[in-house]
């Protein structure tokens, strides 16, 4: 175990992730983390500490000096609602040469949770704390758990380039409905994404059964992407439906690149999407997972659910009547 970092030891380069954050207290928590370890894990929060991990907590103030000494705020974000890929996505940018993939750091979650008025007093160093990379031609890219997107706008600095990904309501019900674990998930955060649609004046009435609670889901996620959008005019943002990402790997994923500004020649990408990635599950790579098991999931899912799936597009339309902000999500959705 090393000690505590100075704040020149934190601002030098990516070895310490700024992990975690009590925002009642200030204390931050930093993880030693090595090239290798940022490739290697699908989460930053609490389940790196299933392994043994150098950690330090230091008091704000010392993050505060360290992000006035780092000189750059160019991280490229990936902002989503959930179960469309971003991970996979984050993993097939990270295996380009000069990208340092960072993969939901529990801090940014920690943020988005708290109270907008003590929210706030943490914000300003984020977008530089999370720019550090390991050598100076490297750009650090960093996708967030999907309620992060609540806070885009803070940590995409004007002129910056991120990268917003959602699937058809459809695809992302039956998706959902396939999974026990995302049914189980569905349930612990339906109260939360329903007090956050409200936030917003969109009222989705339902919660009759899971194909609606996931509805609701993907309204309070997408309506988060649509109303980050509305406030990053000055922002480069890329919409990304993950199912039409699929259906053409190489040449969406170079698009993304391109995007980002990565060096992604048509050799190198070509080479990761016929790669082990492509047929692993992304949280969990010991795990087999393809896009043609993606297919046959949600088409089973359709088949054996489809009249309750029918019945949560029905009222996502009738609850879009009466917001003009989900209504927007469901056009670009829907096309």
């Amino acid at each position: 175990m090393s000690s505590a970092p100075t704040a020149s030891e934190i601002a030098r380069d990516a070895r310490w992730l700024a992990q975690a954050l009590d925002p009642a207290t200030g204390a931050l928590r930093l993880v030693a983390m090595d090239a290798d370890s940022y490739r290697a894990v699908s989460f930053l929060d609490d389940r790196i500490f299933q392994q043994p991990v150098d950690a330090q907590v230091v008091p704000w103030p010392l993050v505060v000096e360290a992000a006035a000494e780092i000189s750059r705020c160019d991280a490229r974000w990936i902002f989503h609602i959930g179960h469309v890929g971003s991970t996979l996505v984050s993993r097939l940018l990270g295996e380009l040469t000069g990208v340092l993939g960072v993969r939901e750091p529990r801090l940014l979650r920690d943020l988005a949770m708290a109270p907008a008025e003590i929210r706030q007093g943490y914000l300003v160093p984020i977008p530089a704390l999370f720019s550090r990379t390991f050598a100076n031609d490297e750009i650090a890219c960093i996708k967030s758990t999907s309620w992060v997107s609540e806070i885009a706008p803070a940590l995409v600095p004007p002129g910056e380039r991120a990268l917003f990904m959602f699937a058809t309501p459809r695809n992302y019900i039956a998706s959902i409905l396939a999974g026990e674990n995302s049914v189980k998930e569905l349930r612990t955060l339906a109260d939360s994404r329903a007090q956050r649609l409200g936030q917003r004046d969109i009222a989705v009435p339902g919660g009759r059964d899971d194909a609606e609670f996931a509805a609701i889901a993907w309204a309070c996620e997408m309506t988060a992407l649509e109303a980050a959008a509305e406030v990053m005019s000055d922002r480069h943002i890329a919409w990304l439906d993950f199912d039409e990402m699929l259906g053409d790997m190489p040449a969406t994923l170079k698009s993304a690149a391109d995007h980002f500004g990565f060096d992604a020649d048509s050799s190198a990408i070509a080479a990761i999407t016929g790669g082990p990635l492509m047929s692993s599950y992304s949280k969990a790579l010991e795990y087999e997972y393809s896009a043609d098991l993606r297919r046959e999931l949600i088409a089973e899912a359709e088949q054996y659910h489809r009249r309750e799936i029918e019945g949560a597009l029905a009222m996502l339309r009738s609850a879009a009547e009466k917001s003009p902000l989900l209504g927007r999500a469901l056009s670009r959705a829907e096309g």
